[in-house]
């Protein structure tokens, strides 16, 4: 996607920090129960430009992980204290493990069974027994409806407008597309416009917890009751290790 590349200095005014705080803290709730032992440590796996991270390092000492340059860049002057490394989330290997790994809405992106199953993976060999991972993708198959969505920010004489669609085009498969337009205002007052469009992954419930349990992990599912969304639509994957 541009808004990962070309596009990537504008993410906080698409995105802003202050948006993610009522969701970050109900993953470190999440996170907190899932843990046999009180974690300290925490691996986050396509960390993007860092807003969960802003509220979830004042609680675990973090790893950010991301594949796009840009977003880390971003996070690095969000997060400068956090420690930041490049790499896929399906085969990235840091040599070391973590009281507890965390998968934001990223892990929408594997589009396949066999991506899926990477990215769970990497997250297990990352997890330390009495350990848990948590994921949290934007739509499961069961819930899945088409929607619009739209807002930004303004910031340091920019702004950014965007409009989001999400649909199905082939329920046969296990994927959805995301269409985006943004307005883009420059310090000038010149508006462009850009389009970006993403596939991400949908996938049964059925086929979340399989692929968990088949990879190591003790599976379960957490409803999270979001404020700007319907109640019974978000739902959350865990993976706990045992010790």
């Amino acid at each position: 996607m541009k808004l990962y590349g070309a596009l990537a200095e504008w993410w906080p005014l698409l995105s802003s920090p202050a948006d993610y705080e009522e969701e970050a803290a109900f993953y470190q709730q999440t996170l907190l129960a899932a843990c046999a032992v009180a974690p300290t440590t925490l691996l986050e796996l396509g960390s993007g430009g860092g807003n969960n991270a802003s509220f979830l390092k004042k609680r675990f000492a973090m790893t950010l992980v991301d594949r796009s340059a840009g977003m880390l860049s971003v996070s690095r002057g969000l997060n400068p204290e956090c420690e930041h490394r490049e790499g896929d989330m399906r085969s990235v290997r840091l040599g070391r493990m973590f009281d507890a790994v965390f998968i934001h809405d990223a892990i929408s992106y594997m589009t396949s069974e066999a991506d899926l199953r990477a990215a769970i993976e990497t997250a297990f060999v990352h997890c330390k027994p009495g350990g848990a991972a948590l994921f949290a993708p934007d739509h499961v198959r069961e819930t899945f409806r088409p929607s619009t969505d739209c807002g930004g920010h303004d910031g340091a004489g920019r702004g950014l407008r965007y409009l989001e669609w999400s649909f199905d085009p082939d329920p046969s498969d296990t994927r959805c597309t995301t269409h985006y337009s943004y307005l883009l205002r420059e310090r000038d007052g010149s508006v462009s416009v850009e389009h970006d469009a993403s596939e991400e992954g949908l996938f049964a419930r059925g086929d979340w917890l399989r692929i968990l349990r088949d990879v190591g992990f003790e599976a379960g599912v957490v409803l999270f009751d979001h404020s700007d969304l319907e109640p019974g639509t978000y739902e959350l994957f865990v993976g706990a290790r045992a010790r």
